[in-house]
């Protein structure tokens, strides 16, 4: 154990459940509606840590995805895609079949919580942040309604299942003023709203360095949008790295890119 602590402190790494020496990228995904009566406290939440990165030793990558099956019963949130929907029951083949709900986080693809219990959100958060993360960079600039993203990915370890090379587009400060259904009469505010959830690849044998490009829709700001990238393996869901980064605009000056650590376990 002292050698290995002994490593650490030279590469500049974290021990085995050690607090991580510079903040990792953790990955927290919201399932909400704006159909859904509990889900405005969730979004709150999401708020509070993408502002406030209160997690000591961990930067929370948010993302909100709006499913669709509260569309029905009264009030359709503009927001939401039955894609998103797919993912969450992607999930609870996962965490089990009862386990797709809103509002619902799920952490680095390693744990399923209920989304508006802040102390419960928190851990989930702090565990994650202890793990194994793999290092990936990303940049992006927007031009001609696409996004341009430049992406620093490692080589698959070699006794990982496969890990797929996830990307999406989030938008802050989007307002409904909700007009029908469980949320009647109440003004809603998000943040890191979904606009695209794609797969784009698999990792090889080798670390790479890829250019990709997504679509821009024509009601988007992308000043006010970002961009998130992450690993995730395609049988047990975990997130194995993630980075996110602001999106500039073609001409301006180049962003720096994010940079996430490798953590020894």
């Amino acid at each position: 154990m002292k050698a290995l602590l002994a490593v650490a402190v030279l590469l500049g790494l974290s021990a085995p459940g050690a607090p991580p020496t510079t903040p990792v990228p953790v990955l927290v995904e919201l399932f909400t509606s704006e159909g859904c009566s509990t889900c405005p406290a969730a979004d709150a939440l999401l708020e509070i840590l993408q502002r406030d990165q209160p997690v000591e030793g961990a930067e929370v990558v948010p993302i909100a995805l709006h499913v669709d099956y509260f569309d029905h019963l009264g009030w359709k949130d503009p927001f939401s895609s039955s894609s998103f929907t797919a993912r969450q029951q992607n999930y609870s083949r996962i965490f089990g079949a009862d386990s797709m709900y809103t509002p619902q986080m799920v952490v680095d693809g390693r744990q399923a919580v209920v989304g508006n219990d802040g102390d419960v959100v928190r851990r989930a958060i702090g565990s994650a942040a202890l793990q194994a993360h793999l290092s990936v960079r990303v940049t992006a600039r927007e031009a001609a309604g696409r996004v341009r993203l430049t992406i620093a990915l490692p080589a698959v370890p070699s006794d990982s299942e496969p890990i797929q090379l996830v990307a999406a587009l989030t938008e802050d400060g989007l307002t409904s003023i909700v007009k029908r259904g469980e949320n009647n009469g109440r003004t809603l505010h998000h943040v890191a709203v979904a606009r695209t959830v794609q797969v784009l690849e698999s990792l090889a044998g080798t670390a790479s360095v890829v250019e990709r490009q997504l679509s821009v829709g024509r009601s988007w700001r992308p000043d006010a949008a970002k961009v998130a990238v992450w690993l995730q393996g395609s049988k047990s869901r975990h997130v194995y790295g993630a980075a996110t980064a602001p999106i500039s605009r073609l001409g301006s000056a180049n962003p720096s890119p994010v940079r996430v650590p490798v953590h020894v376990r």
